[in-house]
């Protein structure tokens, strides 16, 4: 029997063992609050005018981008002057998205940017993925998956510097999912996966009944051993189908057409299906990425036909495009304000407080201004909880480093590093300030 490439034998059963075991989440100790983070990127800088409060502290009023998280506000930190600070090869778009999450420079290549010299991948892993290994070397926060990477709008067919931002390792981008029948599959499986496995493990099982009558007695030991464990795999699957073996999946349309004018379509069933991978506890890192790097699209949906990219290098001066920069920005922002209320309505399974208690969401940027290119005053707010941060702040700090951003928040995740990225930028280590003291 052949089914997607796959021939029914005993080696190739034997092989996919492994793959069932892990679409279980191996048990741990839940006694422990889930401490989840999720990064959330859109491309080309922001105005900052309408984006930094005034004030800092507790008593800040929110600016008019960032005006939808005022339900949210006490649970919101707001960092200004937090800086990429990484130089080297390839131009302030490269390093603005392939350096943000890896805090490292980028090894000399031939991919051109608009400028300066041409680079290739970054030369180390990003913060999620640094995380991603520390929890999952850990009983108590091992999850099915460890991370996950989405996205909205993310070209399927185009990998460079410019479209990543998960990095594995040097030289190695991870992809996000953009399709959400892929995510959901992935997630959630197929219910015919659970039929086929059975019609298979009953051909291995005939045909070792039938080797059985070939072999020795101590052979025959050996395949009953091996049978027995086929049969003990049947009747694990028609107790939990492989479809409902984590959790009912959400009701979400999966059809949505992958293009511009459905993007606020895709970003809620995106979201839904990462709120539902982490009430599952199937992961407690993700990314989500919105458009690329330089990314261009038209947001017709806004009443916006010019590509965001190109707006973006409008002068100051020219107050219509500031509006229709101020107005993309702004529904950015709504997209974190319907994930952190998703988030918020959402129980934790032990009944505990909900998931945005245990969740801090990172809303960032590859760029502080688009028409500078500036990879100063780095767009920075966190919303949510579980970290031990500052929440209901505003700060204003002097030239950061972002490094030591993601020191920080490998510290509150109890994983204290003393370096990450370069090690010259990972310099001053924890900002203090960011932890409750």
């Amino acid at each position: 029997m052949k089914r997607f490439g796959i021939t029914a034998t005993t080696a190739g059963i034997a092989s996919f063992l492994p793959s069932l075991a892990s679409a279980r989440s191996p048990r741990r100790n839940t006694t422990k609050a889930k401490q989840r983070i999720i990064w959330v990127f859109s491309p080309n800088g922001v105005i900052q005018d309408a984006f930094w409060p005034k004030e800092t502290g507790a008593e800040f009023v929110l600016p008019e981008i960032l005006k939808p998280l005022e339900p949210f506000q006490n649970k919101t930190l707001i960092l200004k002057g937090i800086d990429n600070r990484v130089r080297g090869d390839g131009d302030d778009h490269m390093r603005g998205m392939s350096c943000l999450l890896t805090g490292i420079e980028l090894f000399p290549g031939n991919i051109q940017g608009g400028g300066n010299t041409p680079a290739g991948w970054p030369q180390g892993h990003s913060i999620d993925q640094e995380l991603k290994q520390y929890l999952q070397s850990n009983a108590d926060s091992r999850t099915r998956y460890g991370s996950l990477e989405l996205g909205v709008l993310v070209p399927p067919d185009r990998a460079d510097v410019w479209t990543r931002w998960v990095y594995a390792g040097p030289n190695r981008p991870v992809a996000p999912i953009s399709n959400p029948k892929q995510l959901f599959k992935k997630l959630f499986g197929d219910p015919s996966e659970a039929k086929f496995v059975r019609r298979v493990t009953d051909v291995v099982a005939g045909d070792l009944a039938r080797l059985r009558e070939e072999v020795s007695v101590a052979d025959r030991r050996l395949l009953d051993e091996h049978l027995q464990s086929i049969r003990e795999m049947e009747r694990r699957l028609e107790r939990e189908s492989l479809h409902s073996r984590v959790t009912d999946p959400p009701q979400v349309n999966l059809d949505v057409p992958l293009d511009a004018a459905n993007m606020p379509e895709l970003s809620a069933v995106q979201q839904d299906l990462l709120v539902a991978a982490f009430k599952s506890d199937q992961a407690r890192l993700a990314t989500l990425q919105y458009d690329t790097s330089v990314g261009n699209i038209k947001m017709s949906f806004l009443g916006i036909n010019e590509g965001h990219h190109e707006l973006s290098h409008d002068p100051d001066d020219k107050k219509e495009s500031m509006e229709k920069l101020i107005k993309i920005d702004r529904w950015y922002c709504e997209q974190i304000a319907r994930l952190a209320s998703r988030l918020s309505e959402t129980p934790e399974p032990d009944g505990n407080g909900t998931l945005l208690d245990n969740t801090t969401i990172i809303w960032t940027n590859e760029l502080g201004k688009g028409n500078s290119h500036t990879l100063n005053d780095i767009p920075f707010v966190l919303v949510g909880g579980g970290l031990g941060l500052n929440q209901g702040h505003s700060f204003a700090f002097k030239h950061v480093s972002h490094n030591r951003l993601w020191l920080t928040l490998a510290a509150a995740l109890g994983h204290p590093l003393k370096t990450f990225g370069s090690e010259k930028l990972s310099q001053g280590g924890v900002i203090e300030e960011l932890l409750i003291s």
